[in-house]
């Protein structure tokens, strides 16, 4: 038994981290205390305005989209408020939910170290093709999305005021309800964020587990299995990765029954520090980023806790398996041979090809046990896949063409895009051992290999894998991400779910 640490015990005492806070609510008057007004303008309402228009010449403002204006002290009709933002959004026509998050991103960017208390948005002047609740759900959005930091573990940090965000909209029962789904999404994306930035002292197998039995209180259900659980079902592969830590391996088991439909399964890679094992990580700087090597298991964690929150008409089970990967006189070897839950048996060929050998044995529970009607994975698996991609896509990975266009088209939408990479089995005999049933690690291509050797421990189920190696840290603040946890996946999954057939 060991006992949680000041760190871990931190994180579970509040999962929210301290940020340029805003509360928004919609209203169908002007807040007449605002001191800020933030004015979306497109190209052609410049034009028709003099007064906009006169001012932006000064300034070469276009209203292109995301450009801003700040005018000071403005004169009648805005002279109630200190401060004017202009915040172009470029053709309307051509404008969508994403774009529109992203003109929320930099309003906070704009605002942020200005004495702005209460600011009033209005986009009446705005004709997009979709809904003004939508449009003003997806600024809100983008606002709450780019004000995240990570401070917990500043010393000198200080709180910082909430701003009011006042929405101006015509639509307010219907842009309330929006704003709650949109604001449950961000409540995950932050929650993802927060774990994976998370140093490894304060996630680990037992303290993720805690953090996700919190999910009970949104009335989800959760269970974890501990190492004896994951003995008893003969999860082979799991303990072996787990084995060389002190901080034993866990997996927990997230469910959300929103309709008496077939589930969705959805599995996340949780390897909560990433040694490499034997076959030891050299780079110090590649090492150091392996405090994300849980990034699957956080957004799977983070999309739960939003379809919770919405409580949204799918069923979904969350499956997360839990390890640290390290080295001692107890872990695994390489030329190892191991037998995972489904009674293959896998050489270890590296150490450090641990994060599919957790996914191995989680995928193959979640088709024994639940029976779903489609399982993806997401994993930040392998470098290969960045050499593929970069940061640019996430890896898709699937025999299955009707869940490939699921996926795209969700990624689409909230443009966490993927990008369907080969998988074949012409490829098997680089994952044939001599002495076992499996090698854990192909001989030429890393990526596909890798997601060759997952479908082996899946038999009948539409399944997609998502290698999400580059897209899980930011560094940089731009988009809808902050530096550090993007909390990809999120977004993407929760639009999947939602909007699966």
């Amino acid at each position: 038994m060991f006992r949680l640490t000041t760190l871990a015990a931190l994180l579970l005492a509040s999962t929210a981290a301290t940020a340029d806070q805003f509360s928004i609510k919609a209203s169908a008057t002007v807040a007449s205390a605002a001191d800020t007004l933030v004015l979306l303008v497109s190209p052609e309402q410049l034009n028709a305005n003099p007064q906009l228009e006169a001012i932006s010449k000064q300034e070469n403002f276009k209203a292109a989209h995301g450009a801003t204006l700040t005018w000071l002290a403005p004169s009648s009709p805005y002279s109630q408020y200190q401060r004017v933002v202009l915040l172009g959004t470029g053709d309307t026509v051509k404008l969508t939910p994403y774009q529109a998050s992203l003109l929320g991103a930099t309003a906070a960017r704009t605002l942020k170290g200005s004495a702005a208390s209460s600011i009033q948005l209005d986009a009446s002047l705005i004709s997009a093709p979709f809904s003004q609740s939508e449009l003003l759900a997806q600024l809100s959005h983008g606002v709450d999305l780019a004000s995240y930091t990570f401070t917990r573990y500043h010393s000198d940090k200080k709180p910082e005021a909430v701003r009011q965000l006042h929405l101006l909209s015509n639509e307010q029962s219907a842009a309330e309800q929006r704003l709650a789904q949109l604001a449950a999404l961000s409540e995950g994306v932050k929650l993802a964020r927060d774990l994976t930035n998370e140093p490894a002292n304060g996630i680990y197998p037992e303290t993720f587990a805690k953090q996700a039995l919190e999910l009970r209180k949104l009335g989800a259900k959760v269970t974890v299995m501990d190492e004896k659980a994951l003995e008893k079902a003969g999860l082979g592969a799991i303990i072996a990765v787990g084995r060389g830590s002190a901080r034993p391996p866990r997996m927990v088991i997230v469910q959300w029954e929103g309709s008496k439909q077939q589930p969705l399964a959805i599995v996340g890679k949780g390897v909560t520090f990433d040694t490499g094992g034997y076959n030891l990580k050299t780079q110090a700087d590649s090492i150091l980023r392996m405090t994300s090597d849980m990034a699957g298991a956080a957004a799977v964690l983070g999309t739960m806790h939003t379809l919770a929150k919405q409580k949204a008409p799918v069923n979904v089970v969350a499956l997360i398996p839990l390890a640290e990967n390290m080295i001692s006189d107890r872990a695994y070897l390489p030329g190892d041979v191991v037998t995972a839950g489904n009674g293959k048996t896998i050489e270890i060929i590296n150490t450090d090809a641990e994060g599919r050998m957790l996914l191995a044995d989680a995928l193959w529970y979640a088709e024994q046990n639940f029976k779903p009607r489609a399982i993806v994975d997401i994993a930040t698996l392998t470098g290969a896949k960045v050499g593929a991609v970069g940061s640019y896509y996430a890896g898709l990975f699937s025999k299955d063409d009707a869940l490939v266009a699921q996926l795209n088209k969700a990624g689409d939408t909230v443009n966490e895009k993927v990008w369907r990479l080969p998988l074949s089995d012409e490829m098997l005999p680089e994952l044939k051992s001599r002495i076992a049933d499996l090698r854990n690690t192909g001989s030429s291509t890393g990526a596909s290999t890798a997601a060759l050797f997952l479908q082996q421990f899946v038999e009948n189920t539409p399944f997609a894998h998502l290698d999400i190696a580059g897209n899980a840290l930011s560094n940089s603040n731009r988009g809808l991400h902050t530096e550090g946890g993007t909390g990809y996946g999120v977004r993407l999954l929760t639009e999947w779910v939602l909007t699966a057939e």
